[in-house]
């Protein structure tokens, strides 16, 4: 296969855990033709949308380090057509870029992008789990998202719980997040003017989202990496002491973890409309039984949940994209078959 990785700049790999690498190596070990490049290289030649790129150089033998495998890589920097590939991995940080995604929209019918363009587009944000309805709303706090400073102060004011979460509707990584309590009640309305910014007639504002505190959220959230809609790892991350966020970043650990009833039935229930969405390989978030979020640029995790279980998710996140591959190409050898004895008909 011909597989290109949309991602963040090579130099910005932390070897030790990223996923994106380790999708990379497995990719590379199976001798297909690798290609890496960002957003910002995107293009257009002759009207055919194309991607300056780094090929990686074949080696004699792939190191199975990773550390190693990095340090290690060569490339070939060259202009390649983006219909050219067998697979996109869409690996940029967020937030999105929608320019590249209007790059990606001229290749959709020639190349299996994960995730797809339109299930990027619709789940980059936080909004995206309140689209998920029936049985499966029952996972999903109490949501509140308004620019509305007024509306959200009276949310806040009518709600039973004691805590709330406030976090920015575009952040990523815990950035922003906080938790609101009743008893410190008289910051909220400051805070409220600082996340949603803007002048008097609201230009330049931004959404945020008051949420319902899940009980458990303390000791920490559950990262669940799913694959075509079922769930193939997990891990808990617990924040540090002070620490509201569980995000490894901002100082939390990650520990073992065996998926509880109701989180093997979040995932049952939203698994079909990840992949009705073409969400086909995301991470989300749970806290308590309930789906916090659902990240969709970039999800990490694989090499973590890799070390605390001795397992290879990447292996695989590879054997889907060649199992479709491969599906599409035995369709697409059967039609010209079958084309090609409507011809010999005619021919006679």
């Amino acid at each position: 296969m011909k597989i290109c990785f949309i991602m963040y700049p090579w130099e910005r790999v932390d070897a030790e855990n990223d996923s994106t690498l380790r999708l990379i190596h497995e990719a590379v070990s199976r001798n297909h033709i690798v290609a890496i490049t960002t957003v910002n290289a995107l293009t257009i030649r002759d009207s055919v949308a194309s991607a300056f790129c780094d090929v990686f150089v074949k080696q004699d033998k792939v190191s199975d380090n990773f550390v190693s495998f990095y340090n290690k890589a060569q490339f070939k920097r060259t202009q390649l057509p983006l219909a050219g590939f067998d697979v996109i991995f869409m690996r940029a940080n967020p937030p999105l870029d929608t320019m590249a995604m209007n790059f990606l929209d001229s290749v959709r019918d020639d190349t299996f992008i994960v995730n797809d363009i339109d299930g990027l587009r619709i789940a980059n944000n936080k909004l995206y789990t309140a689209s998920f309805q029936g049985t499966a709303s029952e996972f999903i706090p109490a949501t509140h998202v308004s620019k509305n400073k007024e509306y959200l102060e009276r949310i806040f004011a009518e709600s039973s719980c004691d805590k709330m979460i406030l976090k920015p509707l575009d952040g990523y990584g815990g950035r922003g997040v906080i938790v609101l309590e009743k008893s410190a009640k008289q910051s909220f309305s400051s805070l409220l003017e600082f996340y949603i910014g803007g002048d008097e007639s609201g230009k330049g504002s931004n959404y945020v989202i008051l949420q319902e505190y899940v009980p458990g959220a303390a000791e920490g959230d559950v990262r669940i990496l799913m694959l075509n809609g079922e769930p193939i790892g997990a891990m808990k991350r617990i924040p540090a002491s002070n620490e509201v966020r569980a995000n490894v970043h901002a100082g939390g650990k990650v520990v073992k973890h065996k998926l509880t009833a109701q989180e093997q039935a979040l995932c049952k229930h939203i698994g079909p409309k990840l992949v009705r969405d073409g969400l086909y390989f995301v991470g989300i978030d749970v806290i308590g039984g309930k789906l916090i979020e659902v990240n969709v640029l970039s999800p990490g995790g694989i090499s973590r949940i890799n070390r605390l279980n001795r397992t290879r998710l990447q292996v695989q996140v590879i054997d889907f994209v060649e199992s479709v591959v491969h599906a599409k190409e035995l369709v697409n050898h059967r039609k010209n078959a079958f084309r090609q004895v409507i011809e010999d008909a005619h021919a006679v």
